[in-house]
């Protein structure tokens, strides 16, 4: 299956300022990556080129990267996912900027049924968090996007299995 996913938000802050925030991506004073509600993004080697990480049962590995403007991974699992996903920060104006990420892959069968009824749903959640909370660093009125029945039941069966392996 073919699979364009895209998220983007306009963030009413020159480019220079949205850069900045987005060079903190993966490190220990990261402000963008919700960790707080998702597991931690990281990375081997920090932000560069052939650096491996990921996040929760996602790896990649990044393929071009230039700070405050784009990063570029590609996936290496789940197995059957095929292709990439990146992050851009482009200038509107002087005083407005759109972040946009992308993913752009092909999946097997299997990999299929795991984006459509699983995967799709949590990442889409987990961009509008992260978006979120570039937003909120430069604004007084705090949002925060809510998530569907189903995010909230995936969610809850992750935090189960999850503590089930640690106890284990």
């Amino acid at each position: 299956m073919r699979v364009v996913n895209r998220h983007k938000r306009i963030i009413n802050q020159p480019k220079e300022t949205v850069s900045q925030l987005f060079k903190t991506l993966a490190t220990a004073k990261d402000q963008i990556w919700p960790s707080q509600n998702w597991p931690k993004m990281y990375f081997t080697e920090g932000l560069k080129v052939g650096s491996q990480g990921g996040h929760g049962q996602i790896r990649y590995t990044i393929i071009d990267f230039k700070p405050g403007e784009h990063i570029k991974f590609e996936f290496t699992k789940p197995e059957g996912f095929k292709g990439t996903h990146e992050l851009n920060i482009k200038a509107l104006s002087n005083d407005a900027s759109e972040i946009n990420h992308m993913i752009k892959m092909n999946t097997t069968f299997k990999a299929s049924l795991l984006w459509v009824f699983m995967i799709r749903w949590l990442h889409d959640a987990l961009i509008e968090d992260a978006f979120d909370n570039v937003e909120n660093h430069f604004s007084e009125e705090k949002i925060k996007s809510s998530y569907n029945l189903w995010v909230i039941i995936l969610r809850e069966v992750y935090k189960r299995k999850s503590f089930q392996i640690k106890k284990a």
